[in-house]
């Protein structure tokens, strides 16, 4: 027996705020993972400036949150993000099909996790064989 959860209204094709908020601390990670490589030249220059670029990117999507949310009904509280538990356990509305919350905040969140661990642990194997290295 399945249950129509779209009848039900608990189908969503919002990330839920923590998702939100693991995914800019993911590449927070990533961006201090990156100046590992930092070395003397213009290597630092460099990541300076991706710094920026990241930073813009998460920027401008928090800048037009906040601002389509103090431009909703005037006069209107916006209303609190239901609990995540309940979130991950309705369905997420994707282009080709429906998927559980969870599911969907794992799917969106393991490639940038991946990158983030990747980064972090070529840093520590540059570290150790910069340290290492005969010359």
């Amino acid at each position: 027996m399945s249950i129509d959860r779209k009848a039900q209204g608990t189908s969503t094709a919002r990330l839920h705020p923590f998702v939100w908020a693991g995914l800019i601390g993911l590449v927070i990670w990533f961006v201090l993972a990156i100046w590992g490589f930092g070395t003397e030249g213009y290597a630092d220059w460099l990541l300076t400036v991706v710094s920026g670029f990241i930073f813009i990117a998460i920027a401008i999507p928090l800048i037009l949150a906040r601002v389509a949310r103090r431009n909703s009904v005037l006069g209107t509280r916006p209303a609190k993000p239901e609990a995540f538990g309940d979130w991950a356990k309705a369905e997420f509305e994707i282009w080709q099909d429906h998927l559980k919350g969870g599911n969907a905040a794992a799917e969106i969140a393991i490639p940038i996790a991946a990158a983030a661990v990747g980064m972090t642990a070529f840093a520590i194997v540059f570290h150790y064989a910069a340290a290492h290295a005969s010359v």
